[in-house]
């Protein structure tokens, strides 16, 4: 069963006449795949990912997440389904500044309320250990790299367990080396710990490494 599916996904803007700016988009992606959308500003890339995430309800078709249609459910409903199923990263690291890199990452696991504070925190250093940058744990957001701060966005995704992780350009901020970095994090996620990732990426360097590449045209996906 996919972790996550779509059918003829359809969106429109009112700007100020009526435009369709998602097409019939169908389609799924399966545990432990390391997927990229792909495509020319404006084709249509975050405007579906917003859907996907369930923070967008206003669509024409079907979203499926972990075999449940998203469709009907209440705005809380939703909000556990990203809190429980989803992790996000993106462009922007949105960390908070007045915090240390711990409590960032604790978050969304305090706000899940399935663990106590003291297993949230054991998660949250196992989470920054996994992707070796535990040195950093008391340190204030603000004291950090770029690439510091992206992968602790990363370790903040992995808190809850995600189905899946959603990113949206995580390396459009970066340069080279951190991009690589990054990249490198979702491969290992993917290939040892079977994380599924679905990425909105513009960097083909990038999407020509995941396991298959999404392409959208036009609102449209070609691939």
């Amino acid at each position: 069963m996919p972790v996550l599916q779509t059918r003829h996904i359809s969106k429109y803007f009112q700007d100020p006449v009526k435009v369709k700016v998602l097409d019939e988009v169908s389609l799924s992606v399966d545990r432990g795949e390391f997927v990229s959308i792909t495509g020319k500003s404006g084709c249509g890339k975050s405007t579906l990912l917003y859907i996907l995430s369930t923070m967008d309800t206003d669509y024409e078709g079907e979203l499926w997440i972990d075999g449940v249609l998203m469709r009907g459910k209440s705005e809380e409903e939703l909000a556990r389904v990203r809190n429980e199923k989803i992790g996000f990263v993106f462009q922007f690291h949105y960390l908070l500044n007045e915090f240390t890199v711990l409590k960032n990452v604790m978050l969304p696991g305090l706000k899940l309320k399935r663990f106590t504070t003291q297993e949230v925190e054991h998660r949250a250093m196992g989470r920054l250990r996994q992707l070796g940058i535990e040195t950093l744990a008391l340190k204030q957001a603000n004291q950090l790299s770029g690439g510091e701060k992206q992968r602790v966005a990363i370790a903040r995704a992995l808190i809850n367990d995600p189905l899946i992780i959603m990113g949206d350009e995580p390396t459009g901020n970066l340069d080279k080396r951190n991009s690589d970095v990054v990249f490198d994090i979702f491969r290992q996620l993917s290939e040892e710990f079977h994380q599924t990732l679905l990425i909105v990426t513009h960097d083909q360097a990038f999407a020509q490494n995941t396991h298959r590449i999404i392409q959208m045209q036009d609102g449209r996906i070609l691939t």
